[in-house]
């Protein structure tokens, strides 16, 4: 896989370099709540800039249907990255049309233009080869090289992201090469004892993870949404909470060979339960209560770990020499509901491990929740991504950088 390094030695003073980002920003209408995947690929852009390439960068955000959709436009990022370099960048209203193409025809040296949301082109998640491969070849024409720096995509095999490359000089950018060391560094040569922390909604997006690591991982532990699928899959009644009755056979398969193999996995002891899931836009109170996680009354919601749960998971992390933590302990963006987060977040800060935030909602929370960045080994912007990495598969936006 060539880097971006090998790129700028080859010379990229008014080559045009369309870089693959992910801008895909959470917004409330139109202002950006978190930043992180924007400054996340600034070095890159802006290495390139100071190197006098003319870069076009481009991205998704959102989930649109193939076509134009005010609500998912990338404008808002466009101008974020601006004030984050500190120079004007050009915005395209479109993907591979008039728009675009003058956007990048009017670049001088060192400028930066960005294009409309990708996924406003249906070729760009086309299912079909020649669809996607049609919009690439549109994309190719905006472009003399290619650099793939959106960790966050490379597990779609979309047209920007596996079809692109392969018509273009291509690299790997700063973000990327900096991720897939830091994930090797969770499949290779591990250091012990090695601890993942899982949660999030629902068990069923974590089983291939959980499979995986099931041959590598010290102790396992879980907490959010999932968390009550196997607190069920032990006999325990849950209430109203969250429950994927047709994952409980697959879950007590794993607690069967986790016990097999010697892999401690770690429940919740004691849940924050609440009559009905909480406004997190006005952010009123919840009446939460805390039960013991074998006690759930009846009509209530688990939505958060316990104290007794936070300290024990604070234990198990403390001697750990790595961590990796991918979905957050309960509904953190309520104040009632965001200790279990809170603590995980705070066990791996006062813990020597090397400690991975896998993207997603985890490093949301790490942000929202006000902690340093800098007192973690490394937050991924690519939860998804990531996740698959561990699994063992092959990224396509990976595999279309290698040579």
């Amino acid at each position: 896989m060539k880097t971006i390094d090998e790129l700028l030695a080859e010379g990229v003073a008014g080559k045009r370099v369309f870089v693959r980002a992910d801008l895909n920003v959470p917004l409330d209408g139109t202002t950006i709540t978190d930043d992180g995947r924007i400054r996340a690929v600034l070095p890159t852009v802006a290495k390139l800039a100071e190197a006098g390439a003319r870069v076009v960068v481009a991205s998704h955000l959102g989930r649109p249907k193939g076509a134009p959709d005010p609500a998912f436009s990338l404008a808002p990022a466009a101008a974020r990255l601006g004030e984050l370099l500190g120079a004007d960048v050009a915005f395209a209203t479109d993907t591979v049309g008039a728009s675009a193409r003058a956007a990048v025809a009017g670049l001088a040296d060192g400028r930066v233009a960005v294009i409309e949301n990708l996924r406003f082109n249906a070729g760009e998640t086309s299912k079909d080869d020649a669809e996607r491969g049609a919009f690439a070849d549109q994309l190719a024409e905006l472009a003399d090289a290619y650099v793939g720096d959106g960790f966050g995509a490379v597990h779609r095999k979309h047209a920007s992201v596996f079809d692109l490359p392969a018509r273009l000089p291509h690299y790997a950018g700063y973000l990327i090469a900096t991720e897939v060391g830091v994930l090797k560094k969770l499949t290779t040569d591990v250091q012990r004892p090695y601890a993942v922390v899982l949660g999030g909604a629902k068990v069923s997006d974590k089983l291939g993870v959980i499979d995986h690591l099931l041959e590598r991982a010290d102790r396992i532990l879980i907490g959010g949404g999932m968390a009550y699928t196997f607190l069920k899959a032990k006999g325990y009644e849950v209430g109203s909470s969250l429950l994927q009755e047709d994952q409980i056979p697959a879950v007590q398969e794993y607690l069967r060979r986790a016990e097999e193999k010697g892999v401690e996995f770690v429940l919740p002891v004691d849940v924050v339960v609440a009559p009905a899931f909480p406004d997190l836009k006005t952010k009123a109170p919840a009446h939460p209560a805390t039960v013991a996680a074998d006690a759930m009354p009846e009509g209530q919601m688990g939505l958060d770990n316990g104290p007794e749960t936070n300290k024990l998971y604070a234990s198990k992390l403390a001697d750990a020499a790595t961590v990796f933590w991918n979905g957050p302990m309960g509904v953190f963006e309520h104040p009632d509901f965001a200790d279990g987060t809170r603590a995980v977040a705070q066990a791996l800060v006062d813990s020597p491990a090397f400690s991975v935030v896998g993207g997603g909602d985890s490093a949301a929370a790490v942000r929202i929740l006000g902690f340093d960045e800098n007192a973690f080994g490394h937050i991924s912007t690519g939860g998804g991504a990531s996740l698959e990495y561990l699994e063992g598969k092959t990224l396509p936006g990976l595999a279309a950088l290698e040579d």
